[in-house]
């Protein structure tokens, strides 16, 4: 059993990293893990998508941005697309797993998360992977003349050969969607990262080119990669996280998706720690070339946002928080 030793884990992380946001919460990334778990043993990887056929742009981070990373110790890993690219960006987490060393066991974090505690005191075993439990029922969609959850999610198992009745969270009921394998995939591991992401491309893949019959009223994007990532990891013998990895979406890790989600939902310590992290001259003179950031952080746009809400009640469901830091004219990404 593979698992992350007391003294520090022996695993790799894989972030992506691309023009535009994605490049700039990068860096926020690798300053949260230098400050939070200065003792980590393995690589930071910020995968890198390259110029081709499948992208109308150049993807490419800008170079003061790969400098400033480099600095904080993270290694710029390029790949190419072979299947998904501008028309899936998402897509870049399955494909950007072949920038890992085969063999070596590995986390993948959305680029907009934070390191908040000592990640290596999380106990991962890899030989069982896992994935956020930070989700709500955003697939599949209930249509009118849908067949439910039970025939959508069997359908799946089914085309790739995989026992679906193991993966029921019995203790729910049927038809009701927390009783299916369901993730958000802001974080994943697996023990290979090579073999994990030839089975998730050949999953989504297979999944966009030719769904099942089931699945033909359901939208793919963008939750192609939450639909397929359910399979990858019931495939490799594991499913939902144990209380051992609490400490993810918890006090190690925090996934705030969005800057002004963060100044509006996060707690103090966590709002604090950010703005430490986005302090330093080395990091405001390259967040300050991203427009949404040098507003929201260093002109204080976060703090009216913050000011727009009580923490304690805050709106239940996440698009009327949307929609109210919209109308006040503050959302930006």
């Amino acid at each position: 059993m593979q698992q992350a030793s007391p003294t520090g884990p022996s695993f790799n992380i894989l972030i992506i990293g691309q023009r535009g946001r994605l490049e700039y919460e990068a860096l926020l990334f690798a300053a949260s893990l230098r400050e939070s778990t200065p003792n980590f043993q393995g690589q930071l990887f910020v995968g890198e998508p390259q110029p081709g056929p499948l992208w109308d742009n150049d993807p490419r981070m800008t170079q003061p941005v790969k400098d400033g990373l480099i600095a904080l110790g993270a290694k710029i890993a390029p790949f190419k697309n072979l299947h998904f690219g501008q028309s899936y960006p998402h897509g870049n987490k399955i494909e950007g797993l072949s920038v890992l060393p085969s063999g070596q066991p590995f986390v993948f974090f959305d680029t907009d998360t934070l390191i908040t505690g000592d990640l290596s005191q999380v106990a991962f075993d890899f030989d069982h992977p896992a994935a956020s439990m930070k989700r709500t029922a955003t697939w599949p969609v209930e249509e009118l003349y849908w067949p439910g959850y039970t025939a959508i999610w069997k359908s799946l198992y089914d085309r790739f050969g995989l026992d679906f009745q193991s993966t029921l969270d019995t203790a729910q009921p049927d038809e009701y969607w927390e009783r299916y394998l369901y993730f958000n995939a802001g974080w994943f591991f697996g023990a290979n990262p090579a073999a994990f992401g030839a089975r998730f491309t050949e999953y989504a893949a297979s999944i966009r080119n030719d769904p099942p019959s089931e699945l033909v009223i359901q939208p793919l994007d963008p939750w192609l990669d939450q639909v397929a990532l359910p399979l990858v990891i019931h495939a490799f013998g594991g499913g939902r996280p144990g209380p051992e990895l609490q400490g993810l979406d918890g006090d190690v890790t925090y996934h705030y998706r969005a800057l002004p989600l963060l100044y509006a939902t996060a707690n103090d310590a966590q709002v604090a720690f950010f703005d430490a992290l986005a302090a330093p001259n080395k990091i405001k003179k390259l967040l300050k070339l991203y427009e949404p950031f040098k507003r929201m952080i260093y002109q204080k746009r976060g703090q009216k946002v913050r000011d727009m809400f009580d923490r304690a009640n805050l709106p239940r469901r996440e698009r009327a928080l949307r929609n109210q830091i919209k109308s006040a004219g503050f959302w930006m990404r």
